[in-house]
């Protein structure tokens, strides 16, 4: 028996033996597997943080990009939108402009005549040929008292009158209308002596 003891012993110190360096030599490897495996870590860290910075700086210079996109864009909507409202102001001046000229070419302007007599507006030309002049009589009628001026309306135009009424002219005779050295003047055709200056309203 006691040599299944001493050989039990032996074995155990054998198995010892050799289990120890084993394990040692395992620590060792492991202890050497670490730093390689700390350095790959460390490496893959920095290249994850290189990775990150890349994808940053992309999203960066892509959000700039389309900052500038955008910049560019309300640019152009900003000018095409102040190029229509100085299109629109210019043509909104244009029609002022041409309802302002129309206005005042409606309005009667006071022009002297060489006689220092004074009238408001002219006949146009066409007008004037087709119902004025000596071949185109008309009949007044009673004139109505406006403004200073006794007036009544013959071939589309307002005719005015502050000078005393002729003798023995009737409301009812054949007149007709003259121009004559920049003034209107009206005549009877029964009284030929005599004529009235008349203004146009």
């Amino acid at each position: 028996m006691k040599l299944v003891g001493i050989i039990s012993t032996a074995v155990l110190f054998l198995l010892l033996g050799t289990t120890a360096p084993a394990y040692a030599q395992q620590e060792e490897h492991a202890q050497e597997a670490k730093p390689a495996q700390h350095a790959q870590q460390k490496q893959e860290a920095k290249q994850a943080k290189s990775s990150q910075r890349a994808e940053q700086k992309q999203e960066a210079q892509r959000a700039k990009s389309s900052q500038h996109a955008e910049q560019k864009q309300e640019a152009q909507q900003a000018k095409s939108s102040q190029h229509a409202e100085q299109k629109q102001e210019a043509q909104q001046a244009k029609s002022a402009q041409h309802a302002q000229q129309q206005e005042h070419a409606q309005q009667p302007q006071a022009v002297a005549s060489k006689s220092g007599a004074s009238h408001y507006g002219r006949i146009s030309d066409t007008s004037y040929r087709a119902h004025f002049g000596r071949g185109h009589s008309f009949h007044m009628g009673r004139p109505q008292m406006i403004e200073g001026y006794n007036r009544f309306q013959y071939g589309g135009y307002w005719f005015g009158f502050n000078e005393g009424w002729p003798e023995g002219w009737g409301y009812n005779d054949d007149f007709y209308v003259e121009y004559i050295d920049g003034v209107y003047y009206m005549f009877n055709l029964r009284h030929p002596g005599f004529r009235l200056t008349l203004n146009i309203f």
